[in-house]
């Protein structure tokens, strides 16, 4: 017999959130690093503060950051940099993005 009410199996949402955590690239590491900087064309980071360098994802995210960061200056969004225009596009699929679902079983 088991204690009060434990379950004596794993259950089905427990498994699969096990799944999903080894098999979901969450891009930690180098790649991740990489994304986060936006220094590649795939990277999440769009928008980089001309004050302090800080990127951001959207225009939203940049102008939370600049009402907290920079209070006192106007924001102006013609001051920000977009950092996908200024890199060059690469061909898709040449190389793995972050958050993409991959299978470690073979």
């Amino acid at each position: 017999m088991t204690g009060k009410a434990k379950p004596k199996k794993h259950t089905a949402k427990e498994l699969a959130a096990k799944l999903d955590a080894a098999t979901t690239n969450r891009g930690g590491g180098k790649a991740g690093q990489a994304d986060r900087s936006g220094m590649e064309k795939g990277g999440h980071a769009k928008l980089e503060c001309p004050l302090c360098k800080v990127t951001a994802p959207d225009l939203k995210s940049m102008q939370i950051h600049h009402d907290a960061k920079h209070p006192k200056l106007p924001f102006d969004e013609s001051k920000l940099l977009n950092l996908h225009a200024t890199v060059a596009a690469e061909p898709s699929g040449t190389k793995p993005r972050p958050g993409v679902r991959g299978s470690l079983k073979k």
